[in-house]
């Protein structure tokens, strides 16, 4: 018999599509957390102390690591993408047309102010 008059479901008996990682389904990593810590290269032990002073603060973890070869270049640019991260930014809803004036009259706010 043919599968032409009788349909049993797909032919191809395919995996969930999270099977084989193909999607990456926890794709969230957020850089200096204790799973996934910043990785930051400095050129002396001094600035290593000011760099881990600065880590405390920002509340986050690093692997900090000292090259003192010659020419080495210092590596903190994750550091202070964190540190200039802005804030949320949050507005004050506005009042809608049926709610009291916010002048304090007892109006409504269509009667008043608008």
């Amino acid at each position: 018999m043919s599968d032409k008059f009788f349909f049993k479901g797909r032919q191809d008996a395919r995996q969930h599509h999270t099977a084989y990682g193909g999607f990456q389904t926890n794709a969230s990593q957020k850089s200096g957390s204790k799973k996934f810590p910043l990785t930051l290269v400095v050129t002396s032990e001094a600035r290593k102390l000011e760099i881990e002073a600065q880590v405390a603060e920002a509340r986050v973890y690093a692997d900090i690591m000292v090259d003192t070869r010659e020419g080495a270049a210092e590596s903190i640019a994750e550091l202070s993408a964190l540190q200039n991260k802005g804030a949320t930014v949050t507005t004050a809803k506005a009042p809608s047309r049926n709610d009291p004036c916010i002048c304090g009259s007892g109006f409504k706010f269509k009667k008043c102010c608008a």
